[in-house]
């Protein structure tokens, strides 16, 4: 059964353990706003409350964008850096949640992927993208302002400095088809209407697979990011050999039958 509510410029809903939320201002591309950055970030802190949830599918409304950056008026009100600051600071403060999600996050991206809207596809699990996807931050001729450490960490983890600086140099938008190449894309669909089938079918692959895996796997690679060599995984292994699915998989395996996994 599908649940379907809107909490003003973003959208959930509900099919089993699987949730697509949109950012749902098609007019503007999807421009967001700061309540729309809040929210996304409740939605990912709830999941970690919420054991049927097995999969979580973030878009945009329409077929012109996933999102094109954050609604330009929010910036009116600065006046100095110190509120440069404080937007990268509450910016990061949505996103390390988005980041932590422990579930699975796909984001599935039609046309437009940009600037905030970039960091957050930045930091899902996994993308799928419609061919005429173009991702990347245009600051360097647009707003003139700059990425925080954090979102340069990430880009640079994903996709390499060299890629990243000429991204940021020349302003020039990424197509899918190189990001795919350089495989920040999972897949590559023809067009709008592709995309959301293969984003759903991608969602129910992951929901037949071992949650806690899946953590531990998204856990050590943002450790990795952050801490590098002296990142720690002790907690991780004894959480994982210690949880009832690994004996789970165990018995299944040799059972030689399908594993009921319960995130636990």
């Amino acid at each position: 059964m599908v649940t379907l509510y809107a909490e003003g410029d973003f959208l959930i809903s509900r099919d089993e353990g699987i949730v697509t939320a949109t950012f749902n201002r098609a007019q503007t591309r999807n421009a967001l706003t700061f309540d729309m950055y809040e929210r996304l970030s409740r939605l990912c802190l709830e999941a970690a409350e919420d054991p049927s949830l097995k999969a979580i599918i973030l878009t945009g409304a329409g077929d012109k964008a996933f999102a094109a950056g954050t609604d330009i008026a929010q910036f009116r009100a600065f006046t100095s850096g110190s509120d440069g600051i404080d937007y990268e600071q509450r910016i990061e403060a949505v996103l390390e949640p988005v980041e932590k999600c422990p579930v699975p996050l796909i984001a599935a991206i039609a046309g437009a992927c940009t600037g905030g809207g970039a960091a957050i596809a930045a930091c899902c699990d996994l993308r799928v993208a419609t061919a005429d996807m173009r991702f990347g931050f245009p600051i360097a001729r647009s707003l003139g302002n700059t990425l925080s450490m954090g979102n340069f960490r990430r880009l640079v983890d994903l996709l390499g400095p060299a890629r990243v600086k000429h991204m940021i140099f020349t302003a020039e938008l990424m197509q899918a088809q190189e990001a795919r190449a350089l495989g920040f894309l999972s897949a590559v669909v023809p067009n709008a209407d592709a995309l959301m089938p293969r984003a759903r079918a991608l969602a129910e692959q992951l929901c037949g697979h071992a949650p806690l895996t899946m953590m531990a796997c998204k856990e050590a690679l943002r450790r990795l990011r952050i801490d590098g060599p002296d990142a720690i995984d002790h907690d991780l292994v004894m959480k994982i050999y210690a949880s009832a699915d690994f004996k789970e998989g165990i018995d299944a395996f040799l059972g030689k039958r399908a594993a009921q996994w319960t995130g636990r």
